[in-house]
């Protein structure tokens, strides 16, 4: 008997590979969509690490505000500059520190800290300036500058002088604030998430006074200070995340 061979006609041949070329594009679709989700998953755990890290940075150099019996002595100033069409604080204090700036060289344990937003349009880092030794009469001020964060868009001051809310806090008040509101946010437009962080820090407590820091969401504890009394609240965010370290530079 004898047995015909037939193979796929031209027909069947354009089917199956229409169908493989349709399997194929909703998969590479799919992995890209996926590949997008856990990058802006990475880019939010990323920012809100970089908010949150700058946000206890800066309170901790806050409730560790340096005070002295006389007032010529201590430094507090807030300033606001103008940065295209936004307002940006800047936020100038003596601190008291037990990590050394220089390892290299002496220091006393009194710091000017100076906290700033430095960038364009594209790149912005919240700057962090320690000074050892601070002499008030220098005109130009030194220390160790370090990036703490980047990406910040938002770095907001405000001041309670008992009655009122400011912007500003000039040295010639010669005198501190009773409470001090700090938001630091990072938010752009091409991003879904975005992560703000607000605390407020209570200086009416004396020097030697026990302070506490709270934060929304049931978080928590004590620290010794010679500031004040620390207070955080979390803004927007999307999730947590480990600190960063920023890139230092001697002056």
């Amino acid at each position: 008997m004898h047995l015909s061979k037939r193979g796929f006609t031209l027909v069947e041949v354009l089917v199956a590979t229409t169908i493989g070329a349709f399997i194929v594009s909703i998969a590479l679709g799919a992995l890209k969509v996926i590949s997008t989700s856990a990058e802006m998953v990475d880019d939010n755990i990323r920012t809100t690490a970089e908010v949150r890290f700058a946000s206890n940075i800066l309170a901790r150099d806050l409730v560790n505000l340096y005070r002295d019996s006389n007032i010529r002595n201590m430094r507090f100033v807030g300033s606001v500059v103008k940065s295209g069409d936004r307002a940006v604080s800047i936020l100038t204090f003596y601190t008291v520190g037990r990590t050394k700036a220089r390892i290299d060289q002496p220091e006393g344990d009194v710091y000017e800290v100076e906290y700033y937003l430095l960038g364009d349009e594209e790149k912005t880092y919240l700057m962090r300036r320690l000074w050892p030794n601070p002499d008030p009469n220098k005109v130009e001020p030194g220390g160790v500058l370090t990036a703490i964060a980047k990406d910040i868009d938002i770095f907001e001051v405000r001041f309670f002088d008992g009655e009122e809310w400011t912007d500003e806090w000039p040295e010639e008040m010669q005198s501190l604030p009773e409470l001090i509101e700090v938001t630091i946010g990072a938010i752009k437009a091409e991003r879904r998430g975005s992560a703000v962080e607000s605390f407020m820090v209570n200086f009416t407590r004396f020097a030697g006074g026990e302070a506490a820091a709270s934060e929304e969401g049931g978080r928590s504890g004590t620290s010794e200070s010679s500031g004040g009394q620390a207070e955080g609240s979390r803004g927007q965010e999307q999730s947590g995340g480990t600190g960063s370290s920023g890139t230092e530079m001697s002056r």
